[in-house]
């Protein structure tokens, strides 16, 4: 008999559980997150107040001052790149932004800062000026060799107008 009663059980299967509740919590769960993001999103909940006179208005951003700067343009360079009969050249046309007391110390050093662009821009290698991101580099270089000819302090940027490869 013992026999019997277990071969019983075996065949018996347990009653399978509703799956309804997960269904519905998984509803309700989706339900009340879109719900959430879209009042917290439209501004419904947690949304600063408005103060001030014209709360209703909203505030344009008061532009801020520009800071006092001065340009000192360095004259067009053109330089001739590569050997023989493939010669090309270089229009490079470009300002300096300095500080508006360094101004006069800067236009007076304007012969040696052409001469160090002029050697910088002589030594590049063609393969160089033709890559993209030749300017930014080019720019940085030639920034860094204007301030050391000046001194620190008196060229903010190396303002590039014109570079033309012919």
């Amino acid at each position: 008999m013992a026999e019997e009663t277990t071969e019983e059980e075996l065949e018996e299967e347990p009653p399978k559980k509703s799956k309804m509740p997960m269904l519905i919590g998984l509803v309700m769960f989706l339900l009340l997150g879109g719900g959430g993001f879209f009042a917290v999103y439209s501004g419904m909940i947690l949304a600063p107040e408005p103060t001030g006179e014209h709360a209703e208005q909203e505030e344009e951003p008061e532009a801020l001052p520009l800071p006092d700067v001065a340009f000192v343009p360095i004259e067009p360079l053109v330089i001739t790149l590569g050997k023989g009969s493939s010669t090309r050249y270089l229009k490079f046309d470009a300002q300096l932004e300095v500080e508006p007391d360094a101004e006069s110390d800067v236009t007076d050093l304007l012969p040696r800062v052409v001469d160090v662009m002029n050697g910088y821009l002589r030594a590049v290698s063609m393969t160089d000026l033709e890559e993209p991101t030749a300017l930014i580099k080019l720019r940085a270089q030639m920034l860094r060799r204007i301030q050391i000819v000046t001194g620190e302090g008196r060229v903010r940027d190396l303002l590039i107008m014109e570079f033309v490869l012919n």
